[in-house]
């Protein structure tokens, strides 16, 4: 068994080259090396923050845990998710999520790695794109 106690993992910003606003990311569970690939972290956006436009070669789930989000596939319309909803996204789906523009949003986001990769960021979600 192995317990993580919470507090002594710290909270980091989200890098500004990956998210607009602010967001603060609380790591949960890291990969066990030669054991598992997955990781997990608690992830909090500010209203109107949100990820840049990215990808996941193993897809990646995320358990929204407060407030009101937003949640986008590349080509599909912004969808609204609050407390309880879950969201997958497939592997290679050019995706982007965060909190709605007037309300907070929490999400625990997990994804595995997939030959050394977890994640390919890519464009900023512009201003124009998320008040649409």
């Amino acid at each position: 068994m192995d317990i993580t106690k919470n507090k002594n993992i710290d909270s980091v910003e989200g890098p500004e080259d990956y998210f607009t606003g602010s967001v603060r990311l609380d790591p949960l569970f890291g990969q066990k090396e030669n054991i598992t690939k997955g990781a997990g972290t608690l992830v909090t956006f500010e209203a109107g923050a949100r990820t840049a436009w990215h990808t996941h070669p193993a897809g990646q789930t995320l358990i929204i845990t407060s407030g009101a989000g937003w949640v986008q596939r590349e080509g599909g319309p912004i969808e609204e998710v609050g407390p309880g909803d879950v969201v997958w996204f497939p592997p290679e789906e050019k995706h982007w999520h965060g909190a709605s523009p007037n309300k907070a949003m929490s999400h625990i986001a997990i994804q595995e790695e997939k030959d050394g990769k977890v994640v390919d960021w890519l464009e900023k979600v512009s201003d124009e794109q998320y008040q649409k």
